[in-house]
């Protein structure tokens, strides 16, 4: 019997992350308590860490941040059917309910009693943690998959896959720009190549991240300097016409707003980023009816699909450890989310505990 575990720590809202000794997770009833094999470090912590969601504020504080997680399953409640010690797990960061109207009409995305490890209760920046409603939500990793690349669709990479896919529809051919390159535009631009997607546009300001989107793909890079001129350089490489689909996956101002400007007419514009700055975007509504463009929200991604998702990635036709720029230990990750205050990492930041038993990566 463990009585207590290794997780980094937050007191207060921007305060420093310490890596601390805790109570070790009590297990849920539904649910199974994992020990945690590989998390990453996602900006969605870090607008959890400074404040900006309302679930963390609910919850309280001291808190345990981090949401894409993998595992091995060491505890199981009474009520599991589905699971037993030592399988291999990966979690959808969205733990939805299955009861409510939402997920009744088979929009568990936006379940309205989810829970979230990392925000709605402690998160995976930890030796261990608990997971409710294993059942419904958790999957088991084919054996050709590592802990590394089930961690890294746990958020990003299958919010992408929701995005350009389920929700924004992209087809075989066509145009996509993705404005913001980090970890969630990177995972856009590598689906949309996955789709056969005709032109790949990337709009990013550090040409370190367009670099990147050109070795996953992009077909054409643009700096985001000037948005006027952002525009006229989308609307020059789809032969004036605008993008067939655009992507706001960095979430400011001027990503949302450029991203509706070069969606062209009858296109579809999809909101991925997480809303940054105290500015909220200026939407230009009579374009949008003009052009009768669909502007369309994405959040998170079913478990119903990781499956699939998961069986793309042992067929090899998806390869999200291409993202993966650094493997770190729990202090490391820590600090990385902290110095996520300086910008975004390049690609992804993943918190490694045993590389002996995950080989792969």
């Amino acid at each position: 019997e463990r009585f207590s575990m290794k997780a980094a720590v937050y007191h207060s809202f921007g305060g420093p992350i310490c890596i601390e000794h805790v109570s070790f997770p009590q297990t849920p009833t539904d649910g199974v308590v994992i020990q945690v094999m590989a998390t990453g470090v996602c900006r969605s912590d870090w607008h959890a860490w400074k404040g900006h969601d309302d679930d963390v504020k609910e919850h309280g504080l001291p808190f345990v941040p981090g949401h894409e997680v993998s595992g091995i399953v060491v505890r199981v409640g009474e009520q599991v059917m589905h699971f037993e010690p030592g399988d291999r797990v990966a979690v959808p960061f969205i733990l939805s309910c299955g009861c409510c109207h939402t997920c009744i009409d088979g929009r568990p995305t936006v379940c309205l009693n989810q829970q979230q490890p990392g925000f709605t209760m402690l998160g995976s920046f930890a030796e261990y943690v608990a997971l409710p409603r294993a059942d419904r939500n958790l999957r088991k990793i084919p054996l050709q998959v590592s802990f590394v690349e089930a961690a890294s669709l746990g958020c990003r990479f299958t919010t992408a896959y929701r995005a350009v896919l389920q929700q924004g529809r992209l087809k075989r051919g066509e145009t996509i720009a993705v404005f913001g390159c980090g970890g969630v535009g990177l995972s856009c631009i590598m689906i949309a190549v996955a789709q056969g997607a005709g032109n790949v546009i990337a709009v990013d300001v550090s040409d370190q991240a367009l670099r990147k989107a050109r070795e996953v793909g992009a077909t054409c890079t643009i700096t985001a300097v000037d948005n006027r001129d952002v525009r006229k350089q989308v609307m020059s490489a789809t032969n004036g016409e605008g993008a067939d689909l655009t992507l706001d996956a960095a979430g400011f101002p001027s990503t949302c707003e450029n991203a509706v400007w070069c969606t062209r007419g009858s296109g579809r514009m999809v909101q991925v980023g997480l809303p940054i700055g105290d500015r909220p975007p200026l939407v230009p509504m009579g374009l949008v009816a003009a052009r009768e463009l669909e502007i369309i929200g994405s959040h998170g991604f079913s478990a119903d699909d990781l499956p699939d998702l998961l069986q793309l990635v042992a067929d090899k036709e998806l390869d999200p450890g291409r993202l993966v720029e650094r493997l770190v230990s729990l202090e490391e990750g820590a600090q990385a989310l902290q110095d996520m205050d300086n910008g975004s990492p390049l690609g992804m930041t993943v918190i490694h505990f045993d590389t002996k038993q995950d080989s792969k990566l």
